[in-house]
């Protein structure tokens, strides 16, 4: 056997190795960081429709490491109003963003909370804290009952995402392309109803 032969048969050893290992990275990231819409139903008041949702934000290692390290993140809810059709695709009647900006402040250690809708925020002792005031979503108003027809039947959409387009530059790169950092979660769907 060959210096040549044995190089050759230890690399494709290691490469073999090395894919595997790469292979079981999405799983793993996937079992840490997740969103999950726990609750969600609309109310009707005084002719305008509110979102009262329960999310549960539990980050990646990867988008830990980044808060801690003082890497503010958006944590954003997707709000999607849409009419039920039987043979077409639902058209959409309203969409709404509303978006958080987490951060961590390394001097206090304390969690802040901003409403990037609104500008209201808030501080808080420990991440858990902080993400379970993210995800509590009361009377959010979404859209006004005047602009639905009465005869049409309406569907709303809600989804939680980690918006990776606010992270700086040589890190939202490397965000597109790492599993750890696309979270989101399933599209949570229910009847419009008042």
């Amino acid at each position: 056997m060959t210096a040549h032969t044995r190089l050759s048969r230890l690399s494709r050893t290691l490469l073999a190795a090395g894919l595997a290992m790469l292979a079981s990275l999405p799983a793993v990231a996937q079992e840490e960081g997740r969103f999950d819409i726990r609750s969600a139903y609309t109310s009707l008041n005084d002719g305008v429709y509110f979102l009262n949702a329960r999310v549960e934000y539990r980050l990646s290692e990867a988008a830990l490491a980044a808060l801690e390290s003082g890497v503010a993140l958006t944590l954003e809810l997707q709000i999607e109003v849409s009419r039920r059709r039987r043979f077409f695709t639902d058209p959409e009647v309203a969409t709404l963003r509303q978006r958080y900006q987490l951060q961590f402040h390394a001097l206090s250690q304390r969690y802040v909370v901003r409403n990037r809708n609104s500008g209201e925020q808030a501080s808080f002792s420990t991440l858990y804290a902080a993400l379970n005031a993210a995800g509590r979503v009361i009377d959010l108003p979404i859209i006004d009952a005047a602009l639905l027809e009465s005869d049409d039947r309406y569907d709303v959409h809600l989804r939680a995402v980690l918006d990776v387009r606010d992270i700086p530059g040589p890190l939202r790169l490397l965000a597109f392309w790492v599993d750890d950092w696309r979270l989101a979660s399933e599209w949570y769907t229910w009847p419009l109803r008042p």
